[in-house]
């Protein structure tokens, strides 16, 4: 129930004696919000959220062709053909067997998303970095995905790298059993959001 936003802050209810001599447009106006609050929620903003959180060490074989990090994928069913979704994701450990550079990619079904402009031979990713043996670092992304569907749809995040490698997510490439060694999760969320 929408407040008045008068100074004796008096909720707003219809029809009542209260509220009466309200001229017109401000009756309008109450109502008007009040629907549009009642839409925004059918619509799905917040109320249609998908989460995977990777707590496990991933270790996969890389080169210049993305691969799949396992587990770090999410499948969101949007209720409407024209809703966005913001899709999240956070690696909190990111290392490779080699000294060299490594891209991340955002990814919806079979399709990369959120990924730069190449030119020339240059590669493309979402994230880049030149990754150094066992000086593991971290990374995140947002992006506003239009995949105009209500049919189920998968994001996931690759991985790649220059030269055929290793890249290791959660953990270092050394693990070794001691404290020092952090382990650390990874996650990638979608959320609908009502055009």
């Amino acid at each position: 129930m929408p407040d008045t936003g008068a100074p004796w802050n008096i909720p707003y209810v219809e029809s009542t004696d209260l509220v009466s001599d309200w001229p017109a447009d401000s009756l309008a106006l109450a109502n008007a919000i009040d629907a549009g609050l009642d839409a925004a929620g059918n619509a799905g903003i917040g109320s249609n959220v998908e989460q995977t959180v990777v707590t496990s060490p991933v270790s996969i074989s890389t080169n210049t062709t993305p691969a799949d990090i396992t587990g770090l994928s999410v499948s969101i069913t949007p209720t409407s053909a024209s809703s966005l979704i913001l899709v999240l994701f956070s690696i909190g450990k990111w290392d490779i067997s080699a000294d060299q550079n490594a891209g991340l990619h955002l990814v919806r079904d079979s399709t990369e998303i959120g990924i730069a402009t190449s030119t020339g031979n240059r590669g493309a990713a979402t994230i880049a970095v030149r990754v150094e043996t066992d000086a593991a670092g971290t990374a995140s992304f947002a992006f506003l995905d239009s995949p105009n569907t209500t049919s189920a749809t998968t994001y996931k995040v690759q991985a790649s790298s220059t030269n055929s490698a290793t890249t290791y997510i959660n953990r270092g490439n050394q693990d070794a059993d001691v404290f020092t060694r952090y382990r650390a999760a990874s996650s990638i969320t979608a959320i609908e959001v009502a055009a």
